[in-house]
């Protein structure tokens, strides 16, 4: 940590044009920062924790938008920080982004697979049980995104925001088309956060039957939309086949497919891979494979294809 704070100084001498062995100009004046941006900056590093609660509790942070975190290990990486839903301190760990519906694990799908639909890879890439991490927290509507948060920070519950494609950060919240989180505290009992939920379920095809080997459910506390938008969310075809209000991980259906997320949803029926998103490696019939499945099956349905997946730990 010292050593960071020699770099930060170097940083804040560059920014206030300090040059050679001129003594430091004050970043500060009577409690006020000389330059506000540079304040920002300066009061977002100087609060460098292990998660967004961490701030929020330990520094008071009230303002959604990027900040800078560490693993206990040591490692750095920004992300953004969600101060404000039902009390703030939430994390963004990753989101589920569709870069082309038609591609049937292909390239772009780093939640299910990019090697194509192998059944000697039944797990895909197994990106929701490792350490990989990709993609920009800034860049999270427009491809996927996995930072050390997700198998780092020890959490209780998730939020989910399904947030349109290609959306800029500042617009997330009010254009959300949903968002929900938990407050049932379920990650307790399944190691803490996703990596290790999914370490115990793994999304795999195969490890299981329709509907009798589901991981767990909780239900979900709404901060936009309802039940109703939720079920409106997906396509009219598969409305009867789950029950809104909740989120269900690893699930699969008629086929043994795998499928890691249904965000807003619990399954009632065998068909999951029309509402739920992460495939495995692996499926019987090839057009379920991908990130978003089969979110596709109503062509003239865009609601749910359209927008990216947004998780959150607190």
């Amino acid at each position: 940590m010292l050593c960071c704070l020699f770099i930060l100084l170097g940083v804040f001498q560059t920014l206030l044009g300090v040059r050679g062995a001129v003594t430091p100009k004050p970043i500060i004046l009577n409690g006020t920062y000389i330059n506000p941006e540079l304040g920002k900056y300066h009061a977002r590093l100087r609060s460098i924790a292990q998660s967004c609660l961490e701030i929020k509790e330990k520094h008071g942070a009230t303002q959604d938008g990027i900040y800078i975190l560490t693993t206990e290990s040591g490692s750095y990486y920004q992300t953004f920080c969600d101060m404000t839903t039902a009390g703030g301190g939430w994390t963004l760990v990753a989101s589920v982004h569709e870069n082309n519906i038609n591609g049937k694990c292909s390239v772009g799908d780093r939640w299910s697979s990019q090697q194509g639909n192998d059944q000697s890879l039944p797990e895909g890439d197994g990106s929701w049980a490792n350490t990989a991490t990709f993609g920009t927290a800034e860049g999270s509507t427009s491809d996927d995104y996995k930072n050390a948060g997700y198998y780092a920070i020890s959490a209780l519950d998730v939020s989910v925001w399904h947030v349109p494609n290609n959306e800029l950060l500042h617009n997330w919240s009010s254009s959300a088309v949903l968002r929900y989180h938990t407050e049932s505290k379920f990650l307790q009992e399944h190691g803490g956060n996703l990596y290790h939920l999914f370490k115990r379920y793994p999304v795999r095809f195969g490890a299981g039957e329709c509907l009798s080997n589901m991981g767990p459910n909780s239900p979900v506390v709404y901060d936009t939309g309802d039940k109703d938008s939720t079920k409106n969310f997906y396509a009219p075809s598969v409305r009867h086949a789950f029950e809104s209000g909740f989120i269900t991980f690893r699930v699969f259906n008629s086929d043994k497919g795998a499928m890691a997320m249904c965000s807003g949803v619990k399954p009632v029926e065998c068909n999951p891979h029309h509402f739920c998103v992460g495939g495995g490696g692996f499926f019987p019939q090839r057009e379920q494979c991908g990130d978003f499945t089969s979110l596709d099956l109503d062509k003239t349905f865009r609601g749910s294809t359209q927008s990216s997946v947004l998780i959150f730990y607190r």
